[in-house]
């Protein structure tokens, strides 16, 4: 018997563990050489471990179990033989040739066909829908998250009065009902959960308030947008013009996009903004590089890119890591008012929030004005008080004339 242990391999330099989140080929099936076997979901991104060989796969771990960098995961029985008529996939001479029957009978014998990502699966699981139900469009028809989504929509089980506390969906409310569930935090949860708690111990945060007038971004946006999707096949949105403007601050105030190191402070010639975008397994914050440098339309389609990638589980670590400064939008789910924790190990973080009908005094007049909340959260020991509140009052003054913004002035 030839054993190839199948460990897992170094994926990113702060990440020291895992969690097996789903197998994708069940215990005792043969496996080809690169065709993936399980997902791990690591403290920033889902990814697929490979088969190193083909062969008889051997489950050593199991789903939801926390396994270190080099910790065993499974074994391949290399000696084990495909299934008859099917040729193995170790290195060989290039061929042509169509899947055979019990090649594909293999295949759909593994948990790949139909089976639901984990973020996908959870969807599922709250609103109770059967996955074997619902027709996936990724690989090998795997069901992905817009999958899972499009299906709770049309595909919701009407509650039956005979079903017991047992089958009841979580979502499911009923009268007096005292039950309790208990479910393991996801990784990415317990990540954001620590990192949180070390921004808020470890950190000299404070927040600054101001508001700002939108009247006249809208109007640009009103004005523009046919012309700038027509360009650009992409709408104008508030994102780019915020990221826009923070990044002409940010080079104006260097300290706002600093950060510290031991016992110095780094400064950052370049901006990279991280946008948070909420997904079913909370919120990550996948970074716009050299936002400074980029033209309006190139941020609001590298932010759509990160926001899809996020939302379907498929950000790269290269695409989670980095950033110099932070905005967050609590607007979009209603927030009028927050102050926002810092992402470590930056300096500050902007907070935008709903844009609503207020009225404000204009030239000795009370008008009605679209009015945004800003809130800006910022590291002390890196930003003086002043320095805070001249980032927001320069933000303030660029969004309200948004012309000195277009000229850079």
């Amino acid at each position: 018997m030839s054993i190839v242990e199948m460990k897992v391999p170094t994926i990113g330099e702060s990440i020291t563990e895992v969690t097996l989140s789903a197998w994708l080929i069940k215990d005792g099936a043969y496996v080809h050489l690169d065709e993936p076997i399980c997902e791990f979901e690591s403290d920033k991104a889902t990814l697929e471990f490979p088969a190193e060989a083909s062969g008889k796969l051997i489950h050593v771990a199991q789903e939801e179990d926390d396994i270190e960098i080099g910790g065993l995961v499974a074994k391949i029985d290399t000696s084990v033989a495909p299934p008859s008529g099917e040729e193995s996939s170790d290195p060989a001479p290039e061929t042509s040739a169509a899947p055979s029957p019990a090649q594909t009978e293999a295949s759909a014998n593994t948990y790949a066909t139909g089976h639901p990502a984990p973020a996908a699966a959870k969807i599922l699981a709250e609103k109770g829908i059967d996955p074997a139900a619902v027709k996936g469009s990724g690989v090998d028809g795997r069901i992905t998250k817009a999958d899972a989504e499009a299906a709770q929509k049309v595909a919701q089980p009407a509650p039956s009065p005979t079903v017991t506390t047992e089958t009841v969906a979580p979502s499911a409310a009923v009268a007096f009902s005292r039950e309790e569930r208990k479910e393991k935090m996801s990784r990415m949860r317990r990540t954001i959960a620590k990192r949180l708690v070390s921004a808020k111990n470890n950190t000299a945060m404070l927040t600054t308030f101001n508001e700002v007038d939108m009247s006249e971004v809208m109007k640009l946006r009103k004005q523009y947008q046919e012309r700038f999707v027509e360009k650009y096949g992409i709408k104008l949105g508030f994102m780019s013009l915020f990221c826009k403007a923070c990044a002409q601050a940010l080079v104006e105030l260097p300290d706002v996009n600093a950060k510290i190191e031991g016992d110095h402070l780094i400064y950052h010639d370049y901006v990279d903004i991280s946008v948070a975008v909420s997904t079913p397994n909370g919120l990550v914050v996948p970074p716009v590089h050299n936002v400074e440098s980029l033209g309006f339309h190139e941020i609001e389609a590298k932010i759509k890119e990160l926001a899809l990638k996020a939302r379907d589980g498929k950000l790269s670590l290269d695409e989670m890591s980095g950033g110099t400064f932070t905005i967050t939008n609590g607007g979009i789910f209603g927030s009028m008012m927050s102050t926002p924790i810092l992402n470590e190990p930056q300096s500050a973080i902007l907070g935008m929030h709903n844009i609503v009908q207020r009225p404000v005094a204009v030239n000795g007049e009370v008008v009605i004005r679209p009015m945004m909340y800003l809130a800006l959260s910022y590291d002390h020991r890196v930003i003086d008080g002043s320095t805070s509140v001249t980032f927001l009052v320069r933000v303030k003054e660029l969004l309200e004339n948004p012309m000195l913004l277009m000229m850079g002035l």
